[in-house]
């Protein structure tokens, strides 16, 4: 066997060298590839979170009022009393007298 010239043993090399960064450009391309998934999914959860946040804030707003209403509701006379206590003042009927 003989030895290899030099000019195709320093072809080879060259290629070796190319395709050493190569692969290192391909690590890279996928390293970034890997951590922008990780953002993404990242801002989809805080998007999630935020949306949850808004949703309960709503929903504690709309018990608030509701429940502001109800008590409005209790506070007041029922039935024939709140028609009694609503009618306008009329003339003072006696019915006794002295």
């Amino acid at each position: 066997m003989s030895k290899p010239t030099s000019l195709s043993a320093l072809a080879i090399a060259s290629k070796r060298e190319e395709l050493a960064k190569v692969k290192a450009e391909l690590k890279e391309l996928i390293a970034m590839r890997k951590n922008m998934r990780i953002e993404v999914k990242a801002n989809r959860a805080a998007a999630k979170e935020a949306k949850a946040a808004e949703k309960a804030e709503k929903k504690a707003a709309r018990i608030a009022k509701l429940e502001a209403k109800l008590t409005a509701l209790k506070t007041g006379p029922v039935g024939i009393k709140a028609l009694k206590a609503n009618r306008k003042a009329s003339k003072v009927v006696i019915t006794k007298a002295a």
